[in-house]
């Protein structure tokens, strides 16, 4: 087994760095600093950063088929054209029987739908008010799931069989039976739930082999879990306490990216925590990722 790396590899900080995703025709990580409110791009054979700021807090954000990005933001699904440096609505969401919302999480599905969820902007742990969404390529918004704590991680199986999903304050990763043709998620059943020095489960991401990838927030680390058996596999410590999330990147995908924040984290914290809020590479995991999926409308 080699040995596993972790490493700093964009040191500019991320108040709430999150939604990372690997661009292997530029061998760019696309990310968004939801609280910062930009879209950034980091490109790791030039070390540049390039950003885009956003009107209100960016959940997510994903490749588009016909170019540029879509953003889950406020309360919207929008475009960007990053060479016009332009952010349009795609979609509003109504939410207006849940108006203290806000998009969190996203991801596009194998049949190239764009699915991200919301959060109370209170988090109350015992408040339900967030909901997963898919905006389709005809840029109309499906509700997919309601009554959520906070939407978070999201992903689906090799198979397209299966959608892996968190909800952070009810501290659990969830599968659902997935229809490819409608987009519809059934049979939901409980797969991993955090114990208490884990932290909350946050972004995650799929191997290869169909393990999941974890991040753990105020946990500082990411777990490697088997969905089938619910067991954690392998843990990976980073030294930032609020791991956000995850991808697989870099050459062949065998390097696993990590987001981190240091949002409300005072001197001290800060002191002993110089990296809180950069992105990580972890290189020597023997595993690899896939490419990620682009929005198709």
């Amino acid at each position: 087994m080699s040995s596993i790396k972790v490493q700093c590899v964009i040191k500019e900080k991320n108040q709430i760095g999150e939604s990372p995703v690997w661009e292997e025709k530029d061998s760019t990580l696309l990310y968004v600093d939801i609280a910062g409110k930009r879209v950034s791009r980091w490109n790791s054979l030039t070390n540049q950063i390039d950003s885009i700021p956003t009107e209100k807090l960016v959940g997510s954000v994903v490749p588009r088929q016909s170019g540029g990005y879509v953003i889950a933001e406020g309360t919207r699904f929008a475009f960007v054209d990053w060479a016009k440096r332009s952010i349009t609505t795609a979609a509003p969401v109504d939410n207006q029987e849940k108006p203290n919302t806000r998009f969190n999480d996203g991801k596009v599905d194998p049949a190239g739908r764009f699915y991200a969820g919301t959060m109370g902007l209170a988090m109350k742990p015992d408040e339900t008010d967030g909901a997963v969404y898919s905006l389709l390529p005809d840029h109309s918004v499906v509700k997919q799931l309601d009554k959520v704590h906070l939407s978070n991680g999201l992903d689906w199986s090799l198979d397209h069989r299966t959608f892996y999903f968190v909800d952070s304050l009810a501290y659990t990763l969830e599968a659902f039976d997935y229809d490819i043709q409608t987009g519809g998620l059934s049979n939901r059943r409980l797969v991993y739930k955090t114990e208490k020095d884990e932290g909350l489960p946050d972004g995650m991401c799929i191997d290869t082999e169909g393990k999941l990838w974890l991040a753990c927030f105020d946990g500082g680390r990411v777990l490697r879990i088997d969905p089938q058996t619910g067991k954690r596999l392998q843990t990976v410590k980073i030294p930032a306490e609020k791991t956000t999330s995850c991808c697989f990147g870099g050459k062949d995908y065998s390097d696993l990216y990590v987001t981190s924040a240091y949002v409300d984290m005072d001197a001290d914290s800060m002191a002993k925590q110089p990296q809180a809020g950069c992105t990580f590479k972890v290189t020597g995991l023997g595993v690899k990722g896939i490419p990620p999926y682009s929005y198709a409308g």
